[in-house]
């Protein structure tokens, strides 16, 4: 699947919603005050660049992040796709409802286009979709999905009733951190859920060094004449039902990340990255930072 032109770099919602293939992440944002000029910069240009998805959490700098973003889409929300994240111990059904109305509050908007379970805690998951569910009829939220959740998590989660309203399920995945594609991705794939890949460029750490200065990664960059960060990005897309979501702070990291949505890997190209960076061979946990 190797041909996709820039143009049609979108991965597509169960319900039919076209989204870019590359989103905006804001782990980390919201945290230093003397930096929110400069963030909310980031995230605008970025949606000037077509990078309109935009994903946050409540425990982002505990709200800091959604002040942030809230800042930054203030007069064009309705261009964006806004995502954000509950809590575990926010996702019963009496705190959700708080929990998702300080999100609101923080992001200055009526809605949320997406709304995720951050990882599995210690509230049933029956009891979260339900109080999920009831978020939407009430407008609230359009859409839910979850983070962190590996198969059989998944499959506890299909068999709940309206379990199945799932848009997505967001976990870690780039080169170097391949495990999802064992048995949670073909799972995911079956049924139509996308992936929301977050540290798509291995976040920081001895990993990121590993990837972003392999020399397959740094030969085909200099081949193209692109960043070693633009390959590692567009490999992550390569197969058009995974949406990356990098976190940029410098314009030129937000320039580069939305340029890589035009970066289309070759079938070549993406053997010799699978052949340096190989899958496991077995069912590994599920990787989380």
């Amino acid at each position: 699947m190797a041909t996709h032109g820039a143009k049609n770099r979108t991965v597509l919602l169960p319900d039919g919603t076209s989204l870019p293939a590359i989103g905006q992440g804001t782990w980390y944002m919201g945290e230093d005050r003397s930096a929110r000029a400069q963030e909310v910069r980031a995230l605008r240009n970025g949606i000037e660049l077509g990078m309109t998805v935009i994903d946050t959490a409540e425990m982002y700098a505990e709200g800091g992040a959604e002040e942030v973003t809230g800042e930054a889409i203030a007069d064009c929300r309705d261009e964006v796709f806004l995502v954000s994240k509950v809590y575990p111990h926010h996702a019963d059904r009496k705190q959700m409802v708080t929990a998702c109305e300080n999100s609101l509050r923080r992001l200055g908007t009526d809605r949320l286009d997406l709304y995720l379970l951050h990882w599995r805690g210690s509230v049933p998951l029956q009891e979260t979709v339900q109080a999920l569910e009831e978020l939407k009829q009430a407008g609230k939220i359009l859409r839910w999905g979850v983070s962190n959740l590996d198969t059989e998590d998944m499959q506890e989660l299909w068999d709940i009733p309206a379990g199945q309203h799932c848009a997505v399920n967001q976990v870690l995945y780039h080169a170097a951190s391949r495990g999802i594609e064992r048995d949670l991705l073909p799972w995911l794939r079956e049924r139509n859920v996308p992936v929301m890949a977050y540290c798509p460029l291995a976040q920081g750490g001895r990993l990121r060094t590993q990837l972003l200065e392999h020399p397959v990664i740094r030969s085909i960059a200099a081949e193209r004449g692109v960043t070693t960060s633009q390959i590692a990005l567009s490999w992550v897309i390569r197969e058009g039902d995974v949406l990356a979501i990098p976190k940029a702070v410098q314009l030129s990291h937000v320039a580069e990340n939305a340029a890589a949505m035009d970066i289309v890997l070759t079938n070549e190209e993406v053997e010799r990255l699978n052949e340096a960076f190989p899958a496991p061979a077995g069912k590994v946990p599920l990787d989380i930072v």
